[in-house]
């Protein structure tokens, strides 16, 4: 999984809004136009994008469409030779503290400044998305492959429009039909764990990531977040990093570990996990919000999966099965039915 999404200060006005693309909304938008100036990219003039989109807003496009779906294939040559919550744990801590880092060096030491409730909500969200949502992730593609964890993470967008009806909003009646549809496919994709050709607990394991990182994403936009997004996204990298460390030590991962055993190829995956999953594709994440129409941005939700299944076809030479292609098939329209009907609201 990607890193977090930038979060709702606090005192902003609540939403039906969610992580996924769904539910990118207003608020989300303001707080990266009022903290994120990356001097990676360019500026956007208004006229740039009246006149269409710009080579700049394709170009952070392509980084989060590349990036954040090759993050699955990193994390499957990570684990090779690394144990599975130590190197998720390791990779988020880093990111967090260079994160930290970073926002004070660009906007000053009180652009960290919090209240221990903004802190401890941080810290929660932390946990849930990376700790339960990418460190599951990570072990669920100890024993599948990383194209069919890609395409199961795509169903978060589905879990998001549950948990907003169990919150007692309607959503449109497309949009649940775009859950039922997507269910469907996650059944298909499920489909080889039940005949025993892939390993039942990988599946489940992403699956619950799945659910745990909705749960993260639907609770940022209702709990009080630091007021600076990047921060905020600091704070729950370090506390979802302390947490899968944590587990890594209480699971005994760190028994028998030799660094000098860890392939030259898995501390390459990590390092491009950290530097460019985490940091830089989150950057272009954030700049597209405030530089480019949301219909456009969210489109990251289909095209990741897709870049996933295919890099993992290509240099790992993962099988791309009947029901990988079926199933992922179905779930991706789904996610597009979703997605087209809620960018109408």
């Amino acid at each position: 999984m990607s890193a977090p999404a930038p979060q709702r200060p606090s005192g902003a006005s609540a939403s039906t809004s969610d992580h996924t693309p769904a539910g990118l909304q207003d608020a989300i938008v303001a707080d990266a136009r009022a903290d994120a100036a990356p001097a990676v990219l360019p500026e956007v003039t208004g006229k740039a994008r009246v006149g269409g989109v710009s080579g700049a807003v394709w170009a952070a496009l392509a980084i989060v469409y590349v990036l954040w779906g090759s993050t699955y294939l990193a994390i499957r040559i990570t684990l090779e030779t690394m144990p599975s919550f130590l190197s998720a744990g390791t990779r988020s801590l880093l990111a967090g503290l260079v994160m930290i880092a970073l926002v004070a060096w660009r906007k000053g030491p009180a652009a960290l400044r919090v209240t221990r409730r903004q802190l401890g909500s941080a810290a929660l969200v932390g946990v849930l998305l990376l700790t339960g949502g990418n460190g599951l992730v990570v072990l669920g593609e100890n024993s599948i492959p990383s194209g069919l964890a890609a395409l199961l993470v795509a169903a978060v967008p589905l879990w998001m429009v549950l948990l907003r009806i169990a919150f007692g909003e309607r959503p449109r009646p497309a949009a649940l039909g775009g859950v039922l549809l997507g269910l469907a496919g996650l059944a298909v994709l499920s489909a080889p764990a039940l005949g025993g050709s892939i390993a039942p607990a990988g599946v489940i394991a992403v699956v619950v990531a799945t659910l745990t990182w909705a749960a993260g994403s639907f609770s940022a936009r209702r709990i009080p977040m630091p007021p600076n997004p990047f921060a905020a996204s600091g704070y729950q990298m370090v506390a979802g990093g302390a947490g899968s460390l944590l587990i890594a030590l209480a699971r005994g991962e760190q028994h028998g570990l030799d660094l000098a055993q860890i392939s030259t190829r898995s501390w390459l995956a990590l390092a491009y996990l950290l530097v460019f999953g985490s940091l830089v594709a989150f950057t272009a994440y954030v700049w597209l919000l405030q530089s480019a129409p949301l219909t456009l941005v969210s489109t990251y939700a289909y095209v990741n999966p897709v870049v996933a299944v295919l890099l993992g076809w290509l240099v790992l030479a993962e099988p791309l099965t009947g029901p990988t292609l079926l199933g992922g098939a179905i779930v991706v329209a789904a996610v597009c039915l979703v997605v087209s009907t809620e960018r109408r609201r």
